[in-house]
């Protein structure tokens, strides 16, 4: 477990061959229109790749986004055409982009419309782990024209992880339950992203002990209290979050409902991460489970020589 970050290390590799998929496969190029084969007009369906695109430095080629896409706080001003889900066909395609990029939650029926009136459509990996959020970012940056600044963002970010995590190895790991639903109560298993994010900073997810080859799994508020964590995190947002709090506190044999370690994160940003916002996460989450650390720029190579673009 506490080896967990030598294992993403193998990306350094990756820049070796920029030609090259992550597995060592050939990357196909997609078939775009705009100035030299790089998408000049943009549509980006998932709220995470328009974070991606700003990181980037190609947020002026952005013509729509989703309802969803808050990051950074500009992305709201963007023309909207629709949700995750659901997308407005028409209206995207007016806005005549050179690429639009899907997700895996994207209506498929939508994708297929796109395609078919000749309209390139990158539909990316559904990301269960840091190292598909990097390989993602990647293949996003290359489509761009912006292939080597996305391999410094990543090197970056790998670096950063990797010094923040060893500011907690050989320390006690705390035992964390993460809720990111409610009725029925859902979690996140060892399969997913967020348990990334829980390991990158130094704690132990207590569904891991259950062996889902779920990302998400369904468990019982008796169950989490049989398990007594030392830490809650819910992923919510206002009033909701909120009574979900209340509701744990109900629950006075529970160690987290003794010490107040109860904690409401953010989704935009541990549901939706980018490579830099992962990094951002793993020190927010250190200080949550280790409030003695107090892990700041200094403990990481933040930045990495200016390469990470600052959003507004």
């Amino acid at each position: 477990m506490r080896n967990f970050y030598f294992r993403i290390m193998f990306f350094l590799s990756l820049f070796l061959a920029a030609s090259c998929s992550p597995d060592g496969r050939k990357v196909e190029s997609l078939p775009v229109a705009g100035s030299g084969g790089v998408p000049q007009r943009i549509v980006s369906l998932g709220p995470s790749i328009t974070e991606e695109l700003y990181l980037l430095g190609v947020e002026d080629r952005i013509v729509g986004c989703t309802i969803y896409c808050n990051r950074p706080p500009s992305a709201k001003k963007r023309e909207k055409v629709g949700t995750v889900m659901e997308v407005n066909v028409e209206k995207i395609v007016a806005l005549k982009p050179d690429v639009v990029f899907a997700t895996a939650l994207t209506d498929r029926k939508a994708v297929a419309k796109f395609e078919k009136i000749g309209i390139p459509v990158k539909t990316l990996q559904e990301a269960r782990s840091f190292k598909q959020i990097c390989e993602n970012f990647l293949e996003v940056g290359k489509i761009v024209g912006k292939g080597a600044e996305a391999e410094n963002i990543v090197k970056d970010a790998v670096r950063n992880v990797d010094a923040l995590s060893a500011l907690t190895r050989g320390l006690n790991a705390p035992r964390v339950f993460v809720q990111t639903g409610t009725k029925p109560l859902f979690a996140a298993n060892k399969n997913s992203f967020i348990n990334d994010f829980i390991v990158g900073a130094g704690g132990y997810n207590i569904t891991e002990q259950t062996d889902s080859k779920l990302d998400y799994g369904i468990y019982s508020r008796e169950w989490v209290v049989k398990e007594n964590p030392d830490v809650i995190l819910i992923v919510s947002m206002g009033m909701a979050g909120e009574t979900e709090k209340q509701e744990w506190n109900k629950y006075k044999t529970l160690k987290v409902a003794q010490t107040g370690r109860i904690h409401v994160i953010d989704p935009d940003r541990y549901c939706n991460p980018t490579p830099v916002s992962f990094v951002e996460s793993i020190r927010e989450l250190i200080t949550v489970f280790y409030p003695d650390l107090k892990p700041g720029s200094g403990d990481d190579h933040a930045g990495g020589g200016g390469s990470v673009k600052a959003m507004k």
